[in-house]
Protein backbone atom coordinates (compact mmCIF):
# COMPACT_ATOMS: atom_id res chain seq x y z
CA UNK A 1 0.00 0.00 0.00
CA UNK A 2 1.00 3.60 -0.49
CA UNK A 3 2.05 5.83 2.40
CA UNK A 4 -1.20 7.80 2.19
CA UNK A 5 -3.19 4.57 2.59
CA UNK A 6 -0.98 3.39 5.46
CA UNK A 7 -1.36 6.76 7.19
CA UNK A 8 -5.14 6.37 7.19
CA UNK A 9 -4.72 3.14 9.17
CA UNK A 10 -2.81 4.84 12.01
CA UNK A 11 -4.41 6.40 15.09
CA UNK A 12 -4.94 10.14 14.87
CA UNK A 13 -2.18 12.33 16.28
CA UNK A 14 -4.37 15.46 16.30
CA UNK A 15 -4.15 15.57 20.11
CA UNK A 16 -0.37 16.03 19.95
CA UNK A 17 1.50 19.30 19.50
CA UNK A 18 4.76 17.44 18.93
CA UNK A 19 6.97 14.60 20.08
CA UNK A 20 10.59 14.53 21.08
CA UNK A 21 13.02 11.72 20.30
CA UNK A 22 15.54 11.16 23.07
CA UNK A 23 18.79 9.20 22.85
CA UNK A 24 20.33 6.92 25.49
CA UNK A 25 22.18 9.84 27.07
CA UNK A 26 18.93 11.79 27.55
CA UNK A 27 19.57 14.31 24.78
CA UNK A 28 16.70 15.39 22.53
CA UNK A 29 17.89 14.45 19.04
CA UNK A 30 14.77 15.53 17.14
CA UNK A 31 11.39 17.14 17.54
CA UNK A 32 8.55 16.32 15.16
CA UNK A 33 5.76 18.88 15.22
CA UNK A 34 2.10 18.71 14.32
CA UNK A 35 2.33 21.04 11.34
CA UNK A 36 2.15 20.68 7.57
CA UNK A 37 5.05 18.62 6.26
CA UNK A 38 5.54 16.83 9.60
CA UNK A 39 2.04 15.72 10.67
CA UNK A 40 2.35 12.40 8.83
CA UNK A 41 5.68 11.63 10.50
CA UNK A 42 4.21 12.65 13.85
CA UNK A 43 1.45 10.08 13.36
CA UNK A 44 3.94 7.39 12.30
CA UNK A 45 6.35 7.94 15.19
CA UNK A 46 3.51 8.24 17.75
CA UNK A 47 1.99 4.96 16.53
CA UNK A 48 5.39 3.24 16.63
CA UNK A 49 6.00 4.48 20.17
CA UNK A 50 2.57 3.24 21.25
CA UNK A 51 3.13 -0.21 19.73
CA UNK A 52 6.78 -0.71 20.73
CA UNK A 53 7.27 1.56 23.74
CA UNK A 54 10.26 3.19 22.01
CA UNK A 55 11.75 3.48 18.55
CA UNK A 56 13.93 0.36 18.35
CA UNK A 57 14.92 -1.85 15.42
CA UNK A 58 11.50 -3.52 15.21
CA UNK A 59 9.74 -0.14 15.31
CA UNK A 60 12.15 1.25 12.71
CA UNK A 61 11.41 -1.62 10.31
CA UNK A 62 7.68 -1.18 10.80
CA UNK A 63 8.05 2.56 10.20
CA UNK A 64 9.97 1.99 6.98
CA UNK A 65 7.16 -0.29 5.83
CA UNK A 66 4.56 2.37 6.69
CA UNK A 67 6.45 5.06 4.77
CA UNK A 68 6.21 2.72 1.73
CA UNK A 69 7.29 4.50 -1.47
CA UNK A 70 8.94 7.30 0.51
CA UNK A 71 11.38 4.78 2.02
CA UNK A 72 12.74 3.92 -1.42
CA UNK A 73 13.04 7.64 -2.21
CA UNK A 74 14.87 8.24 1.08
CA UNK A 75 17.35 5.45 0.34
CA UNK A 76 18.02 6.95 -3.11
CA UNK A 77 18.18 10.54 -1.84
CA UNK A 78 19.75 10.66 1.65
CA UNK A 79 18.82 13.83 3.49
CA UNK A 80 15.57 14.39 1.59
CA UNK A 81 13.45 12.61 4.24
CA UNK A 82 15.16 13.08 7.63
CA UNK A 83 12.50 11.23 9.62
CA UNK A 84 12.89 8.20 7.36
CA UNK A 85 16.69 8.53 7.35
CA UNK A 86 16.56 8.33 11.14
CA UNK A 87 14.69 5.00 10.98
CA UNK A 88 17.17 3.63 8.45
CA UNK A 89 20.05 4.65 10.75
CA UNK A 90 18.38 3.13 13.83
CA UNK A 91 17.78 -0.13 12.02
CA UNK A 92 21.40 -0.28 10.85
CA UNK A 93 22.91 0.67 14.21
CA UNK A 94 20.60 -1.24 16.54
CA UNK A 95 20.29 1.81 18.79
CA UNK A 96 16.96 3.05 20.05
CA UNK A 97 15.25 6.27 21.02
CA UNK A 98 12.64 7.01 23.64
CA UNK A 99 9.67 9.18 22.76
CA UNK A 100 8.19 12.04 24.78
CA UNK A 101 4.73 13.02 23.57
CA UNK A 102 3.76 16.68 23.91
CA UNK A 103 -0.05 17.16 24.02
CA UNK A 104 -1.77 20.17 22.41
Amino acid sequence: MAFSDNLKQLPSAAHLASLQLIDAQGAVVATIENKPGQAGSLAVYAALAERHGRINAAAAQEGLDIYAEHTADARTNPGKHPNIDRLIDLLASGTELTVALQPQ
